[in-house]
């Protein structure tokens, strides 16, 4: 069938500075595509990519996706549209940072700032608590949870 197109299959990934070469493709993945277990990636060269892991993962900005064939393919942490979140001190940074939490929202947590995805709510409330809330692009790097994703599926099943 000429329409077929050759489906690679990742079998490991590589953390970044992982030196075992160059890669001959890549993919633009955000936060939340690079938190992946089974998936079909499209490189940025027009080729798929199958990802199906035994487990939940996290791909590092400039790690690899190791091919069965040997090649890299590597991965890229696309900029995003974020709040950059500034406390007067390390104390307001982190009380910020436990309201934040308290709403299950993801957050990337830096020792002068947070980021977050943009959400208006969530901007009126942190202005409202004194914080100094400013639009950036850039890629995302959320902390995950210790025990699980409130986004997978059963997580209905834990809370009662």
């Amino acid at each position: 069938m000429e329409n077929d197109k050759l489906v690679l299959r990742a079998i490991s990934h590589l953390p970044a500075g992982h030196g075992q070469g160059p890669a001959f493709d890549s993919v633009v993945l955000d936060h939340e595509q690079r938190r992946l277990r089974r998936k079909l990636l499209t490189t940025l060269g027009g080729g798929e990519v199958m990802v199906d892991f035994p487990q939940t993962v996290t791909l590092d900005h400039l790690g690899a996706l190791q091919l069965d064939d040997g090649r890299l393919v590597d991965v890229i942490a696309a900029p995003e549209l974020l709040y950059e979140v500034r406390g007067r001190d390390t104390a307001h940074l982190v009380r910020l940072a436990w309201h934040i939490g308290n709403r299950h929202t993801s957050a990337q947590l830096e020792a002068g700032r947070l980021l977050i995805k943009r959400d208006h709510v969530l901007r009126t409330m942190l202005e409202g608590l004194g914080a100094q809330v400013s639009e950036v692009r850039e890629p995302f790097y959320a902390e995950h949870g210790a025990y699980h994703s409130h986004a997978e599926p059963g997580h209905a099943l834990l809370a009662r």
